[in-house]
């Protein structure tokens, strides 16, 4: 998504950046030219996807470097107690404009509604705070993330009658709500399909959805002929079921986030699509509407989210996802998602040569 040049800040001063003992965190330094605005970032963990680290860090990193913008990321670590902590820090610090992606929304409303009361404007990044009172919500549009994961698994498993087990996302996340009810939309409408179980997964926790698919996978007596999986990480998690069962590759799975896993497992053959979502597109949207505020402007949105917890509709960056097989993963390469070097590495080179990649 493109800046417009009134949105950029000219002045830059210098850039350090520095760890914190809360969290991981890194820090600007610089200034920017019309005032002592800030923006602070809470990203919320390092387990439920490697992408906020790996990605997203970065991302904002090179956004708001280039805006000439002052500003502060760290990580809650899965704790919704010591996002709170870290909040707390970044507006006594001054902070004028917060963004967190919320552990669950009733702490993420929390850390809103005190910021509110400092003056600090507040952005849902990725996920929707059901009942805050974010200015403006980044993300993708999330309903149609699942229906590309529930179109991808209709389309890798054919005409043919097959039973489904869904693995859904964390119950405290909206996002997984939104993947599922997507996936769900073209997954119900297809008569061929019999959905033999579905469980959601605490905290995006791969070790409890190892557990969790078992469970389901023996409950349905082992047949099971295609998988929704929320996320690369829940894949590989149902991969490794299914491989301890000799049915990996047999067996379509789907994912999200274009991780190198998720990458590697789609050219291997052990699963069937993933979903893929730029961290520079929407960071850089992040940044836009982060700076807007900084300035009292309004924020550039595409279109609003229906929050029925809080009874309003939230102006919206709502970005476009795009469905990844192993015809079209060089999409994820040339876009810079993820290197051809990292994925193809090791006993996977072989791999990415046969599927000419």
């Amino acid at each position: 998504m493109k800046r417009t040049s009134s949105l950029l800040l000219t002045a830059v001063v210098g850039v350090s950046l520095t760890l914190t003992a809360c969290g991981t965190s890194s820090d600007s330094g610089s200034s920017d030219a019309s005032g002592n605005q800030k923006i602070g970032v809470i990203l919320p963990d390092t387990k439920s996807s490697v992408r906020w680290e790996t990605k997203d860090r970065p991302a904002l990193e090179e956004a708001f470097t280039n805006a000439g913008i002052d500003y502060t990321i760290q990580n809650a670590e899965g704790s919704a107690d010591t996002m709170a902590t870290i909040a707390d820090g970044m507006i006594a610090d001054g902070v004028t404009v917060l963004a967190i992606v919320n552990l669950d929304s009733d702490s993420g409303a929390s850390i809103q509604e005190k910021a509110a009361a400092q003056g600090v404007k507040t952005i849902d990044y990725d996920r929707l705070t059901l009942g805050g009172s974010a200015d403006v919500y980044v993300s993708f549009d999330n309903t149609k993330v699942g229906e590309l994961q529930g179109q991808g698994l209709v389309d890798c498993l054919g005409d043919r009658p097959a039973n489904v087990v869904f693995l859904n996302g964390s119950p405290t996340d909206n996002n997984a709500t939104l993947f599922s009810s997507g996936a769900h939309s073209v997954v119900d409408a297809t008569p061929s399909i019999t959905i033999v179980g579905e469980q959601a997964v605490p905290d995006w926790d791969t070790d409890k959805a190892v557990t969790i698919f078992e469970q389901l996978y023996t409950a349905a007596d082992g047949r099971v002929d295609g998988v929704y999986a929320a996320n690369d990480g829940l894949a590989g998690s149902v991969i490794s079921i299914l491989e301890k069962n000799r049915r990996a590759g047999q067996v379509p799975v789907t994912g999200q986030d274009a991780t190198v896993e998720g990458l590697q497992n789609i050219l291997a053959g052990t699963q069937c699509m993933t979903v893929y979502k730029s961290a520079t597109e929407e960071a850089n949207a992040l940044a836009e509407a982060a700076i807007a505020l900084a300035n009292g402007e309004e924020p550039k949105t595409t279109s609003t989210s229906r929050d029925d917890v809080g009874g309003r509709d939230v102006p919206s960056v709502l970005l476009t996802p795009k469905s990844i097989t192993k015809d079209n993963v060089d999409i994820v390469f040339e876009d810079g998602g993820q290197s051809r070097d990292e994925v193809c590495a090791g006993q996977f080179a072989e791999t990415c040569t046969a599927a000419g990649v």
